[in-house]
């Protein structure tokens, strides 16, 4: 039986200790919090009434504070914690990391000073092998959902073997793959895919696009404004993706189109709740204050803005979002100034 090691017990890492005990490989499961209280309070009530409430944390699964004692023994490490904390995560892991774990990178953000995706950063800490290790698991996927057991499809990414044995001349097994067998349940499916760079960029940059979903909403806007938003969105996700080395057909599939329409429509989606908010006038500090989990895309917009300028790619959605969250531009002169650009070809 493979141990599998969760790194974050907020509702994503809670969610999917969850639903991999429902998975067609039996598991052992180690959910790590980064507060004890937490820990505690989980091990003991086993529910996270906290980030996942109304969803029982089946009695076999281990949580923990100590992350040696949560990774020792890994097969697999899932990192579920918010990207600014990553760093430091997989940093204090670092010492208890052994060579032949396999990581899953479930984080869907960049690096807020770096505007590093988390591939880039688990290279930075745990070094060159550990990143040829690593898969991305991202996708249309709200966690109330995935512990519900409702139907849900992901994409879960890493690097193909054969180009890792030409270029590093090692053996390695296939990531994606084995985390597609070991995670697959009754209505949990997977699809592998090697595009890694575009895999991390969309499950960013829809969060950003999600914001100013959520500010059409506030707004009063209809659907109009929305599918033209979410199809405009998607455009601008693949163009600074394609630049950036990402595969197009990446764009349209689920880590892409899919989890754009969901976190632009769905009534769970934290980014979305923060554009609906800001488009009824309320101040950014004031709605972050309410929320208990992270929006990514508050973040994440500012790290796509110097990206996008490095790469010259233009982003008007963003760019229009970050003056919202930073600039303190009124949402309803954004939404003019997207809808006044110049005219052009699509």
């Amino acid at each position: 039986m493979k141990k599998i090691a969760i790194l974050g017990a907020g509702s994503w890492g809670t969610a999917l200790a969850i639903v991999l005990t429902r998975s067609r490989q039996p598991h052992h499961i180690s959910l790590w919090a980064h507060d004890p209280e937490l820990a505690e309070f989980l091990h003991r009530g086993r529910v996270n009434s906290t980030y996942l409430p109304g969803h029982k944390l089946a009695g076999h699964i281990e949580i923990r504070a100590a992350l040696r004692e949560v990774l020792d023994g890994a097969h697999i490490v899932v990192g579920a914690m918010p990207s600014a904390f990553a760093r430091k995560v997989y940093g204090d892991a670092r010492s208890f990391w052994q060579a032949d774990t396999i990581l899953v990178s479930a984080t869907k953000g960049l690096e807020p000073q770096t505007h590093a995706r988390m591939s880039q950063v688990i290279l930075d800490v745990l070094g060159e092998d550990a990143a040829l290790r690593t898969a991305v698991l991202s996708g249309p996927s709200f966690a109330a959902e995935v512990a519900r057991g409702e139907p849900t499809a992901v994409v879960v990414a890493g690097r193909a073997v054969l180009e890792l044995t030409r270029v590093t001349g090692r053996h390695y097994t296939d990531s994606a793959a084995e985390v597609q067998a070991e995670f697959a349940g009754p209505n949990f499916r997977l699809y592998t895919n090697g595009d890694v760079v575009g895999v991390e960029l969309a499950g960013a940059m829809k969060n950003v696009i999600a914001i100013a979903a959520g500010v059409c909403s506030g707004l009063g806007l209809g659907t109009n404004s929305l599918a033209a938003l979410i199809t405009r969105g998607l455009a601008e996700m693949s163009r600074l993706a394609a630049r950036l080395g990402a595969k197009p057909e990446t764009s349209s599939g689920l880590a892409g189109l899919g989890d754009l329409v969901l976190t632009c429509t769905g009534a769970l989606s934290r980014n979305r709740r923060v554009g609906i908010e800001l488009g009824k006038g309320r101040p950014l500090e004031e709605i972050l204050a309410e929320m208990k989990m992270v929006a990514e895309g508050v973040q994440t917009a500012s790290a796509l803005m110097d990206l996008a300028a490095e790469n010259q790619v233009e982003i008007p959605i963003t760019r229009q979002v970050h003056a919202i969250l930073h600039e303190g531009k009124p949402p309803a002169d954004a939404i003019r100034d997207m809808m006044e650009r110049p005219a052009k070809r699509e």
